[in-house]
């Protein structure tokens, strides 16, 4: 996990953020306790409602009421938790590409263009 390798919450940044988590952790961390691995990775997790999820994640670790038996559940927890937002950003992305290949053959056909709203919840 290089320096530069920051998670700042945003969603689209979630799974390239895990990938290089679970690659450093096989490649530098094998037989590291699961603790020492999260507090590794809470180390790289910065700013907005992230920084405050891992603040939490922090105070978890220091009474060790620490849920997860295994970094994997851990790094599974934080991309379900900041994720969310993942599908439905490639779905609205399908939904304008598709609006767009419409407004295509329209052109071409000659048809009258209908604007649709693709805005609201998935």
């Amino acid at each position: 996990m290089a320096k530069s390798q920051v998670y700042d919450g945003a969603p689209e940044n979630i799974l390239g953020f895990v990938i290089a988590c679970r690659s450093y952790l096989r490649m530098r961390m094998r037989g590291v306790v699961v603790e020492e691995q999260i507090q590794l990775i809470l180390l790289y997790i910065q700013e907005s409602s992230a920084d405050i999820w891992k603040e939490n994640m922090l105070e978890d670790l220091k009474v060790e009421v620490l849920e997860y038996e295994t970094v994997g559940e851990f790094l599974a927890d934080l991309r379900k938790k900041f994720g969310r937002e993942e599908e439905k950003t490639v779905k609205v992305a399908e939904l304008r590409r598709l609006e767009q290949d419409r407004k295509n053959l329209c052109k071409s056909s000659g048809e009258q263009q209908d604007k649709v709203d693709i805005k609201g919840d998935f």
